[in-house]
């Protein structure tokens, strides 16, 4: 038996345009614990990069930007002096709560404690 005959059509499916489009946002490193950490409430620049250990400042910028990019947070500048700016998720990027909530909860149960990409 071939592959092919084995598998029958099934080699011709796809993935889903939508998963697709996730995760082209969120297969990004950052991009999920940004969101997470914004979803309890709006934060300025400097705490999100406490709040997220290891982010870079340039990185936790371009993740910033992508998202507001992608319509998951706004950027609002605080008037001064100082000048501040702050972030906060949109109602799109709040959505996003359920999956993210349920993602961590499989991760609890099918991720070994530790685990790190490339490091399992």
């Amino acid at each position: 038996m071939t592959v092919e005959q084995e598998h029958g059509t099934d080699l011709c499916k796809q993935v889903d345009k939508g998963i697709t489009r996730v995760f082209q946002l969120f297969g990004k490193r950052w991009t999920g614990p940004i969101v997470a950490v914004l979803m309890a409430q709006p934060m300025h620049f400097s705490d999100l990069r406490r709040a997220i250990p290891g982010i870079s400042e340039r990185m936790l910028s371009d993740r910033l930007t992508e998202l507001g990019a992608a319509g998951l947070l706004l950027r609002e500048v605080d008037e001064g002096p100082p000048l501040r700016v702050s972030y906060r998720l949109t109602a799109a990027g709040k959505a996003l709560d359920p999956a993210l909530r349920e993602l961590g909860e499989w991760a609890k149960v099918h991720l070994p404690e530790g685990w790190e990409s490339g490091n399992c």
